[in-house]
Formats: structure tokens, C-alpha cells, sequence
């Protein structure tokens, strides 16, 4: 008989604990392990499930895209067959040459355009072609110019630049130390960096502004000195606009030791030095070589959202903002500045004989390319000053646009497509008319259109392909050399 003591009592209870121990231990793993399973296919469905919904409304967008594009062929005629292109581009740039005849085939160039490019003091685009005026069957020729809106203000920009850096004004200089009735209504420390940047407060004007105004010095020096900034300046950057304008030409007459208007100031000292074909002013007698302006029709702007719907902020912009809105009152004064699709007031012949650096710029993309080589190469104002205007002063976003728009010293700025570091500078224009040069590569990029689109800048279809098409090539030629030097070094080393 076996005898059963205490110790051994106890210790087959603590093995029995432990056993049920370790089964409920087996059991927590087990669920976890399903709990797990469980989770990770949940998580695997979800993931699919976003894919698929991803690509059902990829496939949705792109079924659309194709319908709106199918319904501009039909109901607009399609594309342009480019049968009066001139121009040449330089071995390795064909692509440029591709995506140029391409806007035209695919209707995206519904009128005329034209692009240069310079690479330092070379030109390695230079194309053009399409209609200065469709409706009346007047093709696009080398003679064709095209205003360029708000492209102009870069114009601007390098006129106030040649006075800084001839030592007549500073951009840290009060306005008020050469407009002292300027120092009013809480404007005496607006200095004209500040004028420059869209920081002054001065965006929208009170006092409404006629042709007749606009066109006298004495008038617009009084409605722009009594004017109560919009907001404190300084504090914020919104974009002028118009006023710009008005304001760059003050600040020219009155550092200029000439006095001169700011386009007989550029006239003088850049245009005529240089044989440069860009009118602040355009004389009465070259009127006929003005291309006409279209607006894009209802179908070619719903082809511009469906395609890029970025383009939704540019008409939000336009459109949804409130009476009372700086915005609102930028476009409301003056009214003689008109853009729509039944008034377009930028074809008056009146309006391109008005001395007015916001707006309205008259040129061809060989002449602004040209200008904008020059300011690269250090001959309209010294390098220094322009290792200055490599980046953007401001980022933030502009209290009249709303979105982010970075600016500084007259200038605007976009990212480079190649390298989202590093900044182009230049300005775009309304409809799409832009000048970007990139400081690193000396590239200089001009292009104008009298098709207008709705978006500017980087979101203008056209020019944006033309652009990423001059860097794509641009890299591939500065490949090709790498390996060539990298073959060449290698075969003297052997």
C-alpha cells in the first residue's frame, strides 16, 4: 500500500495548476493567433478593396477624360493640323519639337503659340506656328506679337533690379524717401521690397480708376498716396494684381535721375541697347501685329478640370468669393479690365498703348527669352544682385489668391520638375504666357499663346509639357557627357 503524504498532495496540485496554466496559456495563443489572422485579413481586404476603388475611379476618370476629349473632336473640330511651323530646335531637343506639334494635334492649342528656349546665350528652341487670329483666318507668323499679362511684372521686376543695383535705390528703402506724400495712412514704413513682394497692403484701390486716370502720372500718384492699405503691411503678401502695375512705375519715375515712365525707361536703357522687341506701350502703328486673344470655350474648360482638376482652384479663386472680398474688389476696379467669355477687353487697341508693367507686355517668346538670357548672363545688372532672387521671399498663402504663391522682389517662382528643391524663377501670365529661367543651368524658357487657358503658370497644360520636355532633354545631354568624359578619362588612364 502506498502511502499518500502531504507533500506529495501538494505537489500534485501545483502540477495540476500548472498544466491548466499552461492550457489556458495555449488557449490565449491560439485566439490570439486567430485574432491575428483575422486582423491581417481585414487589413489585406481593406488594401485591396482601396485598390480596386482606386483604380475603379482611375478607370471612371480616365473613361470621362476620353469622353470629354471625344466630344471636343466632335462638336469643336479636334485638333489643328500645324501646317505653318517655323522654327528649329537643337540636336537632342526633338522632343520639345514633338510636344509643341502635339498641343496643336490634340486641340490643346486652340489659336497660336510660340516657345524659346536659350541654354546659356544659345538658342536651342525656337518654334512658333498656329493662327494670330483664328476667326479671320490670320496665321501666327515670325512678326507676331501676343500680349503677355502678368509675364510683363517680371518686366517690372528687372527695371526696379538695373536702378538697385545702379545704386539709386535700395530695396530696404522706405518708399517715403522718394514719395514722401506716400507716407499716409499708415504707409510710412512701406519699404519697396515690401511694394515688391505683394506685402504693402495696396492690392485693391477705393478710388475707381478710368482709362484717362490710369494713363496720368499726377492722378494715380494721388489715388495710390491717400489709399488705406488693405491690411497692416508687411504682416501679409497678397498678390497686386493690377496696382503692381502703377506702383513699379512711381517707383521708377522717381528713382530714375531721368524721371522717365517705366516703359521709356525700359525703352531706353534695355529694349534699345539690346534690339529687344518688348513694348510697355505698344505704338498705334504696329497695332496690326497683335495676335487676338480667345477665351476657351465651355467644353475646352471642362476638358482643362477633367484633365487637371487643380484647375477647380483657379475658378474657386475667380469666382466663390465674397462681395466684400479683396479679391472681389481687385476685379471689380477697374472695370475697363475685363476677361470673360463675351467681353475681353485685353484685345482694346487703347489698352495696348497704356504704359501698364501688371498686364500688359506686348512681345514674342524669342525677344522675352532673350531679355531673360541676358539677365542670366549679368548684362542688365550684376550676378550678385541676382544670386539674390533665388529663392522666393514669401510661401506662405496670399491673402488675395488664397493658395500658395511664392514671390519676392517682382518676381514669381515654381518648382523645378526635375528637382522639387530647387526653384525656376521668372512670372507666369494670365491664360498661360510665361518666363521661367533656371539660375543653376542657365536655362531661360519663353513661351506665349493667344488661346488662352484657364489656369497659369504650372497649371497651363501647354506650356507645362514644353517645359518638363526642355529638362528631360536637358538631362539626357548632361548624361551623355558624363559618359563621354567618363570614357575619355578612362582611356587615358589606360
Amino acid at each position: 500500500m502506498i502511502e499518500v503524504t502531504e507533500e506529495d498532495d501538494m505537489m500534485s496540485m501545483v502540477e495540476a495548476v500548472e498544466k491548466t496554466e499552461e492550457a489556458e496559456v495555449e488557449m490565449v495563443e491560439k485566439k490570439r493567433g486567430v485574432l491575428l489572422l483575422e486582423t491581417g485579413s481585414l487589413h489585406r481586404r481593406l488594401l485591396i478593396y482601396g485598390i480596386v476603388s482606386i483604380l475603379a475611379v482611375s478607370g471612371a476618370w480616365l473613361v470621362l477624360a476620353t469622353t470629354v476629349d471625344t466630344l471636343s473632336i466632335l462638336i469643336e473640330g479636334g485638333g489643328m493640323h500645324l501646317d505653318n511651323l517655323v522654327g528649329h530646335v537643337a540636336p537632342g531637343y526633338e522632343k520639345v519639337e514633338k510636344i509643341f506639334r502635339r498641343n496643336f494635334a490634340d486641340g490643346w492649342e486652340r489659336e497660336g503659340a510660340s516657345i524659346t528656349v536659350y541654354h546659356k546665350n544659345r538658342v536651342i528652341v525656337d518654334l512658333q506656328g498656329g493662327y494670330a487670329d483664328k476667326a479671320s483666318g490670320r496665321k501666327w507668323t515670325p512678326d507676331t506679337r501676343t500680349v503677355v499679362f502678368s509675364t510683363t511684372k517680371a518686366v517690372g521686376a528687372v527695371c526696379v533690379a538695373i536702378l538697385v543695383d545702379r545704386g539709386y535705390i535700395s530695396y530696404d528703402d522706405k518708399m517715403s524717401k522718394i514719395w514722401p506724400e506716400f507716407a499716409q495712412n499708415g504707409k510710412e514704413n512701406i519699404t519697396i521690397d515690401w511694394l515688391m513682394s505683394h506685402r504693402a497692403g495696396l492690392a485693391a484701390l477705393d478710388m475707381p480708376i478710368t482709362i484717362e486716370d490710369a494713363n496720368d502720372f499726377d492722378k494715380m500718384s494721388e489715388v495710390i498716396a491717400s489709399q488705406k492699405p488693405n491690411w497692416e503691411p508687411g504682416t501679409k503678401s497678397g498678390y497686386h494684381a493690377i496696382t503692381y502695375g502703377w506702383i513699379v512705375d512711381q517707383i521708377v519715375r522717381r528713382a530714375d535721375p531721368k524721371g522717365r515712365s517705366v516703359g521709356r525707361f525700359f525703352k531706353e536703357e534695355v529694349a534699345d541697347v539690346h534690339g529687344i522687341d518688348f513694348h510697355i506701350g505698344l505704338p498705334p502703328s504696329e497695332e496690326h501685329t497683335v495676335s487676338r486673344l480667345s477665351m476657351p470655350s465651355t467644353l475646352h474648360l471642362f476638358r482643362e478640370i477633367v484633365h487637371d482638376p487643380r484647375v477647380l482652384i483657379v475658378l474657386a479663386v475667380l469666382n466663390l468669393r465674397t462681395p466684400n472680398s479683396i479679391a472681389k474688389k481687385v476685379t471689380a476696379n477697374p472695370t475697363w479690365f475685363k476677361l470673360e467669355q463675351d467681353v475681353n477687353t485685353f484685345n482694346n487697341p487703347t489698352l495696348h498703348a497704356m504704359e501698364q508693367v501688371a498686364a500688359l507686355g506686348i512681345t514674342k517668346s524669342r525677344d522675352l527669352a532673350r531679355l531673360f538670357s541676358l539677365v542670366q548672363q549679368g548684362k542688365l545688372f550684376s550676378k550678385e544682385l541676382l544670386s539674390k532672387f533665388r529663392v522666393p521671399q514669401v510661401e506662405g498663402i496670399d491673402e488675395v489668391v488664397m493658395t500658395p504663391l511664392p514671390k519676392g522682389h517682382g518676381f514669381m517662382y515654381e518648382r523645378h520638375p526635375m528637382s522639387g528643391k530647387k526653384w525656376l524663377v521668372g512670372h507666369p501670365g494670365y491664360g498661360g504666357s510665361t518666363i521661367m529661367m533656371d539660375l543653376d543651368d542657365e536655362i531661360t524658357i519663353a513661351y506665349v499663346s493667344n488661346g488662352l487657358k484657364t489656369g497659369m503658370g504650372e497649371l497651363t497644360r501647354t506650356y507645362r509639357h514644353l517645359r518638363d520636355a526642355v529638362f528631360e532633354c536637358l538631362e539626357k545631354q548632361k548624361s551623355g557627357k558624363s559618359v563621354i568624359i567618363e570614357d575619355a578619362i578612362q582611356a587615358v588612364a589606360a
